[in-house]
């Protein structure tokens, strides 16, 4: 039996209206993909709690988690994850790529244009949709 992993990603966006994407390290699982930064959930945590830690940990900045915007479950080869994507705003400092590979603040519009891990997709569409909702 595959092994499931709670997993909280941050959905960051700017003060251009552009979100924070991270390009996967070619020594993680699912390399030279990309997602929205975030990290496993640990035991005794709520997801907002969990997303702060492991952004202040992988980006070496302090964000506050704000509302779940997506939640979807993807089978890979040998595991399964469960995908928490919530807002989040950067609330001290700067985003560095400790863990990831490369950072980018893509506009909205762009989000499609990059090569994404299969998980992350329904967030990321889910993200386009919200707007083309405003924008409609």
């Amino acid at each position: 039996m595959k092994k499931t992993v709670n997993v909280v990603a941050a959905v960051i966006r700017n003060e251009a209206n552009e979100i924070l994407c991270a390009l996967r390290s070619h020594e993680m699982a699912i390399p030279n993909m990309w997602e929205f930064p975030g990290g496993k959930v640990e035991e005794g945590e709520n997801y907002q709690e969990a997303l702060e830690r492991e952004i202040e940990e992988e980006l070496k900045c302090k964000i506050k988690a704000g509302d779940i915007l997506n939640k979807h479950t993807h089978e890979y080869e040998t595991f399964i994850i469960h995908l928490i994507a919530m807002d989040a705003k950067i609330v001290e400092g700067t985003p560095i790529a400790t863990e990831h590979a490369k950072l980018i603040w893509l506009p909205i519009p762009y989000l499609r244009s990059i090569d994404w891990a299969p998980a992350d997709i329904p967030a990321v569409n889910k993200v386009m949709g919200k707007e083309e909702e405003a924008l409609g």
